[in-house]
């Protein structure tokens, strides 16, 4: 039986619906739906008690969620589009849209991208992460869009997981940060840890955590955001989040670290360019994406998008 992941209601959640708000966290990786089967089946408590699925959450309310374990099984392919930037024998580059889980989960048995790479690859991925995650080398979060590799052998997994041990990938994110930014640029070099107080949530701390770099720059500063560019040294889970967060500055959208917005689903975050040795053919390769549309509509909303930019389109 699977431990319960206990939550805590913050301040600005006061008032939403229990599986609305439970369906936006991240950490559970649930989607409504799913909520509402937990609800049922009795695996969420309230407060210590049974709670409707259209309760109303107050501040400092308790919430403890049992999350079934995930299935070890055979997880099959989908003939779900894939954007591939490039792919030979050894491995993919692949552009993953927002909203798409990486691979099968709690909440999220089918649909993921992997599902869709075992249908494009016919099943040929890197086995050494196991049954449920072939060919992941790393991960981006489900709102994050973006590129991501994937490996086709093993000998191409060991070669990129070596690379990223040694945080020789090159990796640019940008996004849409909250409040306006004194310097046009600057370096966050903060350790990044489980929040002890959540921990289902990363944070900045000093205990039991790893070192943590993030270089930002401001490319564009509006009244009350700006659309900035990310580029890690490390990559430690939720990294450029929290880091964004621990300056006052989180990342639009981002209910976790931030604050939830009507207009968009989960953080404004796009992994737009990716750097890295081919762990085969030695040679140096690096993909950039444009920015996608949901990214370019905030942008508007938010009064950081130039003509120039606009006219793009």
């Amino acid at each position: 039986m699977a431990e319960p992941v206990l939550l805590t209601v913050p301040a600005e959640a006061e008032g939403q619906r229990l599986d609305a708000w439970l369906a936006a966290q991240e950490s559970l990786s649930l989607t409504r739906s799913a909520v509402q089967q937990l609800l049922e089946k009795g695996a969420v408590t309230l407060c210590g008690a049974a709670p409707k699925k259209n309760s109303r959450l107050k501040a400092g309310d308790t919430v403890a969620v049992t999350v079934p374990e995930p299935v070890a099984a055979e997880v099959l392919p989908q003939e779900i589009p894939l954007e591939i930037v490039y792919e030979d024998t050894e491995l993919l580059v692949v552009n993953k849209p927002k909203g798409m889980v990486v691979h099968p989960a709690a909440g999220h048995p089918d649909g993921t991208l992997v599902n869709a790479l075992l249908w494009h690859c016919a099943g040929a991925l890197s086995g050494i992460n196991g049954v449920l995650r072939p060919g992941i080398v790393h991960r981006i979060d489900r709102d994050t869009s973006g590129l991501l590799i994937v490996a086709k052998t093993d000998r191409a997994h060991l070669g990129l997981a070596e690379q990223i041990a040694v945080h020789s990938f090159s990796r640019e994110y940008e996004a849409i940060a909250c409040g306006r930014f004194r310097e046009e640029s600057g370096t966050v070099h903060a350790p990044i840890g489980r929040d002890p107080r959540d921990r289902q949530k990363m944070c900045v701390t000093e205990r039991n955590s790893k070192d943590a770099v993030t270089h930002w720059q401001v490319l564009l500063q509006g009244e009350k955001y700006a659309h900035i560019r990310c580029k890690l040294e490390t990559g430690r889970t939720h990294q450029i989040r929290v880091h964004m967060r621990h300056i006052g500055h989180p990342i639009y959208g981002d209910a976790v670290y931030g604050k939830a917005e009507k207009t968009i689903a989960g953080q404004c975050l796009h992994a737009k360019t990716i750097g890295f040795v081919h762990p085969v053919t030695g040679e140096f390769m690096q993909f950039d994406s444009e920015l996608p549309a949901y990214f370019r509509d905030a942008m508007r909303r938010c009064g950081v998008l130039c003509a120039a930019q606009d006219e793009t389109e």
